[in-house]
């Protein structure tokens, strides 16, 4: 990748070279080599997945088990290093959410920083009314792979399975994950289901009544929450857990100070119909002309050229 990367700069000019989250920080030494004269060389943009400083310390803080603890601040300190390396390079960097260009403003004050939420390609769905014929269903989808996922997976379920069990209320955790962790995971509950890998998530959406974010760990854009929308799902979730999206609470989603909280939430709210299609309602039109990816071009270039 360094060799091809190499020939692509030198193939040039280039207007500007975008460095796509922090997992691609290792170009930026090979961007350095090519244009050493900061006044002569292309723009560099940082397109953030998110504010990863904050990000891997929460995840250090938030780990009980004190060697992963340990392995974890010793990745946050990795990470730091080079997020603020590709920062201190870049012309212009932008966040997935405003919380996150907050976040890199205190450090960087001077710095061009613009938000550039990510896009959804929303398939127009037929509107699904939440109805008795659904299982008294909550459901959460994901991927399941990220240490940050997993964790708030096991300290959301090591509460809530109880309390849905001893209600009648199922949960349907819909995604991939690492076998051995499903393994263990499905040992130890009695409410809860793990499909896996699945084909198609939407027929498991259909299926439930409630859509859950009960995520602590792990902040910025979450496009799942897009999912829930665009598909006609009432949302229950952590608070700060659903950054960048226009949802209000109480009117187009619920949200909760803590696990059992949330858990208990779903408890008392998912047999109140009325109630669930409203959010479910609300949300779709807060969200329906906000995502549209024909409009993240433009923005990125007016951005680009502004700074």
């Amino acid at each position: 990748m360094h060799a091809r990367l190499r020939r692509l700069l030198a193939s040039g000019p280039w207007d500007s070279v975008v460095i796509d989250g922090v997992g691609s920080g290792w170009a930026l030494a090979d961007f350095k080599r090519q244009f050493p004269n900061p006044h002569n060389r292309p723009k560099l943009v940082y397109v953030s997945h998110n504010h990863e400083e904050s990000l891997r310390a929460q995840l250090a803080q938030n780990q009980s088990n004190p060697l992963k603890h340990q392995a974890m601040r010793f990745d946050a300190a990795k990470v730091t290093h080079l997020e603020r390396a590709i920062v201190k390079e870049a012309d212009l960097v932008t966040a997935i959410t405003p919380d996150d260009a907050d976040l890199y403003r205190e450090r960087w004050p001077d710095k061009s920083i613009a938000v550039l939420t990510p896009g959804y390609r929303a398939t127009e769905r037929e509107k699904k009314p939440i109805s008795r014929d659904l299982p008294r269903r909550a459901v959460i989808v994901g991927s399941f792979d990220w240490i940050a996922k997993r964790m708030n997976l096991e300290e959301f379920i090591s509460v809530a399975d109880a309390i849905f069990a001893a209600n009648g209320v199922e949960l349907e955790v819909v995604g991939s994950g690492d076998a051995t962790f499903l393994a263990s995971m499905r040992k130890r509950v009695l409410a809860t289901r793990f499909t896996g890998t699945v084909d198609d998530v939407r027929r498991h959406m259909d299926a439930a009544r409630i859509a859950l974010v009960p995520e602590r760990n792990g902040g910025g854009f979450k496009l799942k929450v897009l999912d829930y929308v665009f598909n006609r799902l009432p949302i229950l979730a952590l608070k700060g857990s659903v950054a960048g999206v226009p949802l209000e609470q109480e009117e187009s989603i619920l949200l909760y100070p803590g696990h059992e909280d949330l858990a208990m939430g779903v408890v008392q709210s998912i047999d109140d119909l009325d109630r669930l299609n409203n959010l479910q309602n609300a949300a779709y039109r807060a969200c329906r002309d906000s995502f549209h990816w024909t409009s993240r071009g433009p923005q990125l270039l007016t951005a680009i050229g502004a700074a």
